[in-house]
């Protein structure tokens, strides 16, 4: 089992990036959207990896901390969750923001995610409520209107002609106090202009 690598990036397309480690082995990583645009060729860095085996493939997947990696395994329990969906989950806000939902049952916040359709969603939230009220996520004031708002957002930015990705990724970063949809909205379009 591959559980973490540490190397240089030397290629980055498609969310999969290319790490080459010191004893000169080269991993090609599955990495979620907002991650793969943080990182750049030449860099050096760390991940905790899940390889996921199947019969026509052995496929990595990285992830920035250890807490990053437990969410994905517990999404990827789910039935009908395999690891890209899970990818695609990750890439939909910050791990709090996609607990909370969860925690809330907001199965419209959850729809958002390419590859998830309503029944999916349901099935994630039955799944991982409990296990998300455990960890202590969905029960500070605030949490669910903020998510509907960074919701609303994302679906203006898609309705402006930008990708569901590019909005989320503009979207993630907001801060919480905004929860008004036209303010962050205006900031979200200033970050995309950049």
């Amino acid at each position: 089992m591959i559980s973490f690598l540490s190397g240089k990036l030397i290629l980055k397309q498609n969310n999969k990036i290319h790490v080459l480690t010191s004893s000169g082995v080269g991993y090609e990583v599955h990495v979620s959207a907002p991650f793969f645009v943080e990182l750049r060729i030449d860099q050096e860095i760390q991940l905790h990896t899940y390889l996921k085996v199947s019969e026509n493939a052995m496929e990595l997947f990285g992830f920035r901390n250890a807490d990053e990696k437990e969410f994905f395994e517990l999404l990827i329990s789910v039935s009908g969750v395999g690891p890209k969906t899970a990818l695609n989950v990750l890439a939909l806000g910050s791990m709090e923001q996609i607990q909370s939902a969860i925690a809330r049952g907001d199965v419209s916040y959850l729809t958002q995610v390419s590859g998830i359709g309503k029944k999916t969603a349901e099935r994630l939230v039955v799944e991982l409520k409990s296990k998300m009220v455990e960890r202590g996520t969905g029960n500070e004031g605030g949490r669910v209107e903020n998510s509907e708002v960074l919701g609303e957002v994302v679906e203006a930015l898609v309705g402006m002609g930008y990708s569901r990705e590019e909005a989320r990724v503009a979207v993630k970063d907001l801060s919480p106090k905004d929860k008004d949809v036209s303010t962050l909205l205006k900031k979200a379009l200033r970050l995309l202009s950049n």
